[in-house]
């Protein structure tokens, strides 16, 4: 049975190109919404679809620290109160990790639907409350505002990781061979 904290040294090499790729996506590849400094993000695909792959503390580290490296380069600093979400939103898709079994080359439509219910909690959570309310408290921004960015963003990222995470995690699971599929030939 997968531990759901387990950390192990192939889980430490994921975070890591995990958190390089959430980074370059998050910076380069985005399309606009016309809310302000709110676009639909790819990265949060690769970030659920890591979660789903190795749990929870990848996932939540991949969000965080690719949002975090992000923001540096391209503003200076991280918004910190959206880095958190970030890191929330993957942290919360890695507990689906447990209940899939795409190493053993299984992911059907429960699997599909499992993890999309999974995704959409955590961005509900991490867009609709964390982010504007630590918008508020962090930087004084103005509620109307932060809500309505959190709305989007959790519309968006939750579109992001269902599509694109959902595809990569079908692709990958084909990828595995499924126990018992090898039959002996006569």
């Amino acid at each position: 049975m997968k531990k759901l904290f387990e950390f192990k040294t192939r889980t430490i090499v994921a975070t890591g190109l995990g958190a390089a790729l959430f980074m370059l996506l998050f910076m380069y590849i985005k399309i606009p919404t016309g809310i302000q400094e709110t676009d639909i993000k790819t990265a949060y695909g690769i970030g659920a679809f890591f979660a789903a792959l190795f749990g929870p503390i990848a996932g939540g580290l991949i969000g965080f620290i690719g949002h975090a490296l992000s923001d540096a380069i391209l503003y200076g600093s991280p918004w910190w109160s959206w880095v958190i979400a970030s890191g929330i939103t993957c942290f919360g898709v890695g507990f689906v990790y447990p209940k899939l079994r795409i190493e053993e080359g299984i992911f059907g439509m429960s699997d599909i639907i499992r993890f999309n219910v999974v995704q959409i909690i955590s961005n509900l959570v991490a867009w609709v409350v964390v982010a504007p309310v630590l918008d508020i408290v962090i930087y004084a921004e103005p509620a109307n505002l932060v809500f309505l960015q959190g709305v989007v963003a959790f519309i968006s990222n939750s579109i992001s990781a269902g599509v694109i995470g959902t595809i990569l995690l079908v692709i990958y699971s084909k990828t595995k061979s499924q126990k018992g599929s090898l039959s002996k030939e006569d």
